[in-house]
């Protein structure tokens, strides 16, 4: 009786290198957004106001959103597997970094270090899938890809905030540097780009590539890209729904709920934890079901839709009952997870060898917006501030929080319309398509 093997089968041992990936990306994900928890440790450690702390915060996205599109060269010339590992080590030195920090500047370069490393694991991951997945697969993978964000930022909630009870803040973030150096090295001695080049013929339905691919065909693919109005338009709804929630999610939302509900960091936490469950389980669900029946841009309007009801509710209320508020978070995030299915139509638009170029374009817009969105919101925030403290943190008022929403509601809108926009472009192009087809006798 032959012995099972997870190795012997490439399609059950793309699970165990997908999963390696993921945990990298997972390590992504919660460094991006830990600020929220910590938000009031910062506070007092660098003596900052609501602008600076925004700016802290957003120094992660800086350079992860300025080298999303290089990154995505990277990894069409060079492959998933260097560029990931090498991207876990150089984030692992910002968080040693940023754990030492003694000052501000320090910090913030720590942290800009930290977007620098992780910048390149998203498209990485997905250039991965294009080599290892069929067509049909692609979406759900995707999602289950973006699900690892989201239990990036359930362990940067709650988890982080006990933990940080039972240590420092600097120690818990040392332990975790150590923890992705690990991961680094392996993904470099584990991670294959292609079935090829772990031993196995190609899959059945997976368009093959080749493992690099010239530099003319990336300017050509490049110059492509940048010139597709849909590549603008899937960008442009990104860069506001994913600003607005890694601005609430990843920064605003513990002091929101904690100042204005007055509870502990912990229980806020609570509350924020819920929202990124919405995203861990959103994200597989809308990809599978986006797969399963065939749907793209309807999807997105969709979620367009609800992400922008969810925060408009919070601009009319602003302190609804706790639980309401914990419910308004967790559906903008549970529908950022349609909305991510921009990385599959971006995908189905341009060929194999220029998949991870074309996702780090649309990708680079989106976390622009979790560069700019945060610092907007501080800025909104120490306008309406009354000067009062708390335990040396900053407390805001619900005037400042009122304009927050009015921030994230008016990029709704604007994200939605970008989405019908696309969906209307998408379904006249497959009208045209199908037009063009002329029946057989």
């Amino acid at each position: 009786m032959a012995r099972f093997s997870i190795r012997a089968s490439p399609t059950r041992w793309r699970w165990v290198l997908w999963a390696l990936l993921a945990v990298g990306f997972i390590l992504v994900s919660f460094h991006r957004v830990t600020t929220a928890v910590l938000a009031e440790d910062l506070s007092r450690a660098f003596d900052t106001t609501g602008a600076e702390l925004g700016l802290l915060h957003a120094s992660f996205f800086y350079i992860y959103a300025g080298l999303q599109l290089p990154a995505g060269i990277l990894v069409d010339r060079v492959g998933s597997r260097r560029v990931a590992s090498a991207g876990l080590l150089i984030m692992s030195l910002g968080v040693f970094g940023f754990a030492l920090a003694p000052t501000y500047a320090i910090s913030f370069a720590s942290r800009a270090l930290l977007g620098l490393g992780g910048s390149v694991l998203y498209t990485a991951t997905l250039r991965f899938l294009a080599n290892w997945y069929r067509p049909d697969e692609f979406a759900t993978m995707t999602g289950w890809t973006v699900a690892a964000a989201g239990m990036g930022g359930v362990l940067a909630t709650t988890p982080l905030a006990l933990a940080i009870d039972a240590a420092d803040w600097r120690t818990v973030l040392l332990a975790i540097g150590v923890f992705g150096v690990g991961i680094a090295v392996l993904t470099f001695f584990v991670v294959r780009d292609r079935p090829r080049d772990a031993g196995f013929t190609p899959l059945s339905g997976v368009e093959p590539s080749t493992s690099t691919v010239d530099f003319s065909t990336v300017v050509e693919n490049t110059k492509t890209v940048l010139h597709e109005r849909e590549t603008w338009l899937l960008g442009t709804m990104l860069f506001l729904v994913l600003g607005t929630n890694f601005s609430f999610l990843g920064l605003w939302g513990v002091p929101y709920i904690a100042n204005l509900y007055d509870v502990s960091v912990q229980t806020a936490s609570l509350f924020v934890f819920a929202g990124n469950v919405g995203f861990l389980l959103g994200s597989p669900i809308m990809g599978t079901l986006s797969d399963r029946l065939g749907y793209r841009t309807e999807l997105i309007v969709f979620s367009c839709t609800l992400f922008t009801l969810a925060y408009a509710v919070l601009l009319v209320t602003v302190t609804p009952p706790l639980l309401v508020a914990g419910g308004l978070l967790f559906v903008a995030l549970f529908v950022m997870g349609g909305t991510v299915i921009a990385f599959t139509v971006i995908k189905e638009r341009h060929e194999a060898e220029a998949s991870a170029t074309a996702t780090g374009a649309i990708n680079s817009l989106g976390y622009f917006g979790a560069a700019v969105l945060p610092a907007l919101m501080g800025y909104a925030l120490d306008a309406f501030w009354t000067g009062e403290m708390l335990a040396g943190a900053r407390v805001y008022t619900a005037a400042g929080y009122r304009v927050a929403f009015a921030i994230a509601t008016v990029s709704g809108v604007v994200a939605l319309v970008c989405a019908y926009a696309l969906h209307r472009r998408e379904s006249a192009l497959d009208a045209a398509s199908t037009a063009t087809v002329e029946p057989t006798d």
